[in-house]
């Protein structure tokens, strides 16, 4: 029996590359490393490129071999008042994890502002000025680990991680 994926909502600007420089995906090798270190792993787009680009060229970015482990993109959801935007892309992700009856699989998000994910515990912040590092990979292995042993360290207490990320 296969092992259960674990879904990676990715995010693009700021992880892929350097937020505000050349958008070359200069740190996608890096992380198609460790997605192909971890078989079970599944990419979801969180990136607003989502809004720009169909599934299909989003998938196009990543090496022709890891091109079918894309299997999504997150929902747009629009913020009604400016307090909406924290946490915006779990909300996202929670519910693409809802309409595609995935809700309560192991995910992580791997994206450059903290903002965007209450559950910290389940969040590879990367440095937007740096994108996807060695060290980002190193941590990324590690989460990937843990969910794939149930670890109880990683419970939904989304508020609590806010508070003490």
């Amino acid at each position: 029996m296969p092992p259960e994926p674990i879904f990676v909502f990715l995010d693009f600007d700021g992880v892929t590359h350097p937020w505000g420089e050349v958008e070359d995906f200069r740190c996608m090798p890096q992380i198609e490393r460790v997605l192909r270190r971890n078989e079970e792993t599944r990419v979801v787009i969180t990136s607003d490129w989502r809004t720009l680009f169909s599934e299909h060229k989003l998938a196009a970015r990543f090496a022709e071999d890891l091109r079918s482990r894309v299997v999504g993109v997150t929902p747009h959801l629009v913020p009604r008042k400016g307090g909406d935007l924290h946490g915006l892309r779990e909300r996202e992700a929670r519910q693409w994890l809802a309409q595609t009856g995935h809700e309560g699989a192991p995910w992580l998000a791997v994206d450059d502002a903290p903002g965007n994910w209450l559950t910290r515990s389940r969040l590879v912040l990367t440095d937007f000025k740096r994108g996807f590092t060695e060290e980002d990979a190193v941590a990324m292995n590690r989460l990937i680990e843990r969910l794939r042993n149930a670890d109880e360290g990683l419970e939904e207490h989304p508020l609590r991680n806010a508070l003490w990320a």
